[in-house]
């Protein structure tokens, strides 16, 4: 799965990987991004690729019950997300990319669970292929943006750590997940050496703790300096 990660890049650095429409802007970096709040997404647009901030938590645009009734959405299974109700229709004609500058995966037992950061071995972003969804909310009367995250089986390398990764695509293959008939084939973990890993602070096992941190995601080498798991 795919519970927390970070956006934590510059307007040229994201512009340049995803090839983005619209003129340069200010973007908060993020080290600690928990569900349900609000994510940068890129979605293709008729005059080309669009940033738009949206709900991470996918809300389908047929959901009839108060957005505090919603189960989990904010992963689709790669396995699944073609057959779901809650993913289908996305799946077929809104697919997005969720840029991140990395992502957390957790190891060994409740209570005390040691805290990893996964990024690129080059340093630069990672493009998660995603779904979204627009879902008008009658109770607030508004127009609710919302994407979710596809995860599927791990690599090899990451299932020392966890048996489920995010789908990550190659910018060779960002055309045909956004606007191809079926970019099924797409939806494999990518090679052994793509990523890599540290360990860092307990802190981040608290949703809400540290968004605007960046020593969220130092590097610490001494476990017995964690102190107690949050």
């Amino acid at each position: 799965m795919c519970g927390r990660f970070t956006q934590a890049y510059t307007w040229a650095e994201v512009e340049a990987y995803l090839n983005l429409l619209g003129p340069p802007r200010n973007l908060r970096p993020r080290y600690n991004i928990a569900p349900t709040t609000t994510i940068d997404v890129l979605r293709r647009e008729e005059g080309g690729r669009l940033l738009v901030p949206m709900r991470w938590g996918l809300v389908p645009s047929w959901w009839k019950k108060p957005l505090k009734e919603l189960p989990a959405t904010f992963n689709a299974r790669a396995e699944t997300v073609a057959e779901k109700p809650m993913f289908r229709t996305a799946f077929k004609s809104r697919r997005c990319i969720i840029p991140a500058s990395g992502f957390f995966e957790w190891t060994g037992r409740a209570g005390g669970k040691i805290p990893h950061y996964f990024s690129r071995v080059d340093g630069r972003p990672l493009a998660f292929a995603g779904l979204w969804e627009s879902w008008r909310d009658l109770e607030a009367a508004d127009t609710v943006l919302s994407a979710t995250i596809i995860v599927g089986p791990a690599n090899s390398w990451m299932t020392s750590f966890h048996d489920r990764m995010p789908i990550l695509l190659a910018p060779a293959h960002f055309d045909e997940w956004l606007s191809g008939p079926d970019p099924t084939a797409l939806l494999t973990p990518p090679p052994d050496d793509f990523l890599r890993e540290w360990l860092v602070s307990t802190r981040v096992n608290r949703s809400g703790v540290g968004d605007d941190d960046p020593t969220m995601i130092d590097q610490i080498s001494n476990p017995n300096s964690f102190g107690p798991d949050l």
